[in-house]
């Protein structure tokens, strides 16, 4: 049984939608190389009431208050772009400008709808390792 004309333009629509998502997505992501596994920084270079991107890896870390530390995935809920910026207590998206709290990771504004992803941050000594959660 041949396909009808609408199962042809359904299927070309399909793979069109495809490949522009895909398109969308490479085009947002970081030329840069991450490690996925865990990463370190140290606390010193967190600021208090901001975050530090962990350049390297997949991570972001911030110090809402003196000695608390929060962590969170780098990757952009809206379109999977890495965060690569942080300004005053906000971590920011370039690819779009959503912006979220170095607080706790939650949206502030921009197309996307969530927040950051967690992670895990643990303060050994004088450094802050961060890991999936």
């Amino acid at each position: 049984m041949s396909p009808t004309r609408r199962d042809v333009l359904k299927t070309a629509g399909l793979a069109a939608g495809a490949a522009s998502g895909a398109v969308g997505v490479a085009g947002c992501s970081s030329p840069e190389e991450k490690t996925a596994g865990p990463a370190e920084v140290p606390a010193s270079e967190v600021p208090v009431g901001s975050a530090k991107i962990i350049e390297g890896s997949n991570f972001v870390v911030s110090q809402p208050t003196a000695g608390e530390f929060k962590a969170f995935t780098r990757m952009c809920p809206h379109a999977g772009c890495d965060v690569t910026r942080v300004e005053k207590s906000e971590i920011v998206c370039t690819c779009h400008n959503s912006r979220f709290s170095a607080a706790d990771g939650s949206v502030l504004g921009g197309p996307a709808q969530g927040g950051l992803g967690k992670a895990v941050a643990t303060v050994e000594g004088d450094t802050v390792k961060v890991s999936g959660s």
